[in-house]
């Protein structure tokens, strides 16, 4: 076995109460970082790689209607659950319209009862809140668990630094009680403190690089989001204006 790794477990274990709750804390930290690393990195990944497959698909359709029947069957990313949600909205609009109960005008020559179509720019009110709140929906779930990351990176430094100043300060009290500064002495406690520390920094320094990786390509995907709903409410204005004015 190696004698390095022999020595560092049996500086672990032999550490004070103090330290030892460091070094778990510190563990936690760890393990839950890389776990979330790895779940987020895969979801991430796949919510962008998809959004970008099913925004290719909605290009080549011909309507909406026909963009609706692939977004339902492509309906585990972003895009595509946003794309539904405001084409849901408008289809309400449009249950609404034919619906005589809901707006009459009075045909005065004919003396018959008409339905009265809602003005479009209720419809595209309508439809930019209800695309809003679905990005809003869609940013909290890519986000969901990263902050975890943030604050590992920020803490773990002075979580490992609290144990450093501990390990100090036993190996001072060390030196008054044995009178003595020789390397004996001073050795195990410096060697306990450089331990916390360097455990504070192997766990910050990736959990702050993933934290900063996920955040870009959220802003990425944040960015895609935007520019399709965009063209979006264009296209839906487009369809209610040419469909008011038939």
């Amino acid at each position: 076995m190696n004698p390095e790794t022999t020595d560092l477990f049996h500086m672990m274990i032999s550490a004070g109460p103090v330290v030892k709750t460091v070094m778990l804390i510190l563990l936690f930290f760890s393990i839950t970082s890389w776990a979330i690393i790895f779940i987020k990195y895969r979801y991430i990944s796949k919510a962008y790689r998809d959004s970008v497959d099913f925004t290719d698909i909605f290009w080549q359709c011909r309507n909406l209607a026909e963009a609706f029947t692939k977004a339902k069957v492509l309906n585990a990313n972003p895009v595509a659950r946003v794309f539904i949600t405001g084409y849901m909205e408008v289809k309400k609009f449009d249950a609404s319209m034919a619906d005589n109960s809901t707006g009459q005008k009075i045909n005065v020559a004919s003396k018959t009862i008409e339905p009265r179509p809602l003005p479009a720019y209720n419809v595209m009110s309508s439809v930019q809140r209800s695309l809003k709140r679905a990005i809003s929906a869609e940013i909290r779930r890519l986000t969901q668990l990263v902050t975890f990351l943030a604050t590992a990176g920020n803490t773990a430094p002075f979580i490992g630094l609290f144990g450093t100043v501990w390990g100090i300060l036993n190996t001072f009290q060390s030196i008054g009680m044995n009178k003595s500064a020789s390397l004996a002495v001073v050795a195990p406690g410096i060697a306990e403190a450089l331990v916390a520390t360097a455990a504070g920094l192997s766990v910050a320094i990736p959990a702050v690089i993933a934290y900063n990786y996920f955040t870009d390509r959220i802003r990425v995907l944040d960015s895609e989001l935007h520019n399709f709903v965009a063209d979006l409410l264009n296209i839906i204005e487009r369809d209610l204006q040419k469909n008011q004015g038939a």
